[in-house]
């Protein structure tokens, strides 16, 4: 046995030796009331919750003979304009913001690199399913960020999840915006960290919770986004972080909708701002929105990446390297990204048009911020539903967004504007979302 094998197992077998002495016998377990096959989760709450909302749907086809834009079966590219069941369709249910999905360069970047090195990684990277992709767009994601390195994973969910889970545990605290995508709750409860939650965009607010918590927790990171996927508002990241390092956090920043939509040449939330990369410990994004492509990525100090590169469970060890063929998307994208500026252009100008015509028709657009994120207000799960399968039947596809992934009282329509939208869309959608919500207002509540 060599001497570090020897070391280890002297200190198991302390840790033990200090363990406190198990219980004579367990407790005697929870007797719950028998399902029956197939049964075991008919009453969990996720189960029962789509349960209800199939039935809402239901109601709505059984009650209007509409469509169902739940799981829609398109025909095409997820473009501003798509295909289902033979007929073309507006739509704004894609976070394709530059169009980039389909453009030429990053197709042909995709099939290069599927060409090179197959349809799949095949193995996580530390093993053998390193390939030269992986580091070079890394490298430039670190150069974007003005930070020293990057790591690409196979999903935006799970790097939120997984950095936090590598990064945080028991007796650490994750200090997160109220409106913070589950994603990164998911990553806390994984971490075993405590989580404590401030008013949306309130860095006074987020004063308070540390001023009474911070010293009870040994580390604590404070989380928030760039761009509010369900709302359309754009972080208040400098006075955050800045009150962030007055109680010694750490500070991440989720860019899933901000990368390529923010800053003069699309570089995200620390562009918009013009902040330093060391503002911030964590930088975080994705590939499948404005990029066009499919995976997640985390940017920071160099130490801090590399001890995710061979540790963080979901991340990069014990998960498989990122389809080749996405890598070279992104890597594509990023190339039209610097080469097209006038799409960024585009993109805001259509955010902008279709704000002030949803105003003007008298909209509730909550708390948005003009971002090409915009959300239509429709309060109740049943009318948000009608509005969503009417507009579906005029051509039109938007999403409509319900508990739990808004509170109850909150539903919307959620738009994506992309650069490809025409002046005509616009117009004519906001017409339709108008006469859709008045209609929806004065139908009587199912049963």
């Amino acid at each position: 046995m060599s001497e570090s094998a020897r070391d280890l197992a002297r200190r198991l077998l302390d840790d033990t030796a200090g363990a406190p002495a198990r219980p004579a016998s367990p407790p005697p377990p929870v007797r719950r009331p028998r399902r029956g096959p197939g049964r075991q989760f008919a009453d969990h709450p996720e189960v029962a919750a789509m349960a209800t909302k199939r039935a809402a749907i239901a109601e709505i086809h059984d009650r209007f003979g509409m469509p169902n834009p739940v799981f829609l079966l398109r025909e095409s590219a997820n473009d501003s304009v798509i295909r289902w069941q033979g007929r073309e369709l507006v739509n704004f249910g894609a976070y394709n913001y530059l169009g980039l999905s389909n453009h030429p360069k990053v197709v042909q970047g995709a099939k290069d690199a599927l060409d090179t090195y197959g349809a799949s990684a095949s193995a996580s990277r530390i093993i053998a399913g390193e390939i030269p992709l992986y580091t070079e767009l890394e490298q430039r994601l670190a150069s974007m960020y003005d930070v020293a390195d990057a790591l690409v994973s196979t999903s935006g969910y799970l790097t939120n999840a997984g950095v936090i889970g590598f990064l945080l545990r028991e007796g650490d605290v994750a200090v997160c915006d109220s409106l913070i995508h589950r994603s990164v709750i998911s990553g806390v409860r994984w971490s075993g960290a405590r989580q404590r939650t401030f008013r949306h965009n309130d860095p006074e607010s987020l004063r308070a919770v540390l001023r009474t918590a911070r010293a009870e927790f040994d580390r604590a990171l404070v989380v928030i986004e760039g761009h509010y996927s369900m709302d359309g508002t754009v972080g208040a990241l400098p006075e955050i972080a800045a009150v962030a390092r007055e109680f010694d956090c750490a500070v991440m920043v989720d860019e899933a909708h901000s990368l390529g939509v923010f800053g003069e040449r699309g570089h995200g939330i620390r562009e918009h701002f013009g902040l330093a990369g060391d503002a911030v410990d964590i930088w975080m994004g994705t590939l499948s929105k404005a990029l066009g492509s499919c995976g997640g990525f985390v940017a920071g100090d160099a130490d801090l990446i590399a001890a995710m590169k061979v540790a963080a469970p979901g991340v990069a060890m014990l998960s498989g390297g990122p389809a080749p063929s996405t890598i070279g998307a992104a890597l594509a994208a990023l190339d039209v990204l610097d080469a097209e500026p006038e799409r960024l252009t585009r993109l805001w100008a259509n955010a902008g048009t279709f704000r002030t015509l949803l105003l003007d028709r008298g909209l509730d657009l909550g708390v948005s911020q003009g971002t090409p994120i915009c959300p239509v207000i429709v309060p109740e799960e049943f009318r948000a539903g009608f509005v969503a399968a009417r507009l579906l039947q005029q051509g039109i596809y938007a999403g409509s967004i319900t508990a739990p992934a808004v509170p109850v009282g909150s539903e919307r329509l959620r738009f994506f504007l992309t650069a490809e939208h025409t002046t005509d869309h616009l117009h004519a959608t906001a017409d339709a979302v108008a006469e859709s919500v008045a209609l929806a207002a004065t139908l009587p509540a199912p049963g």
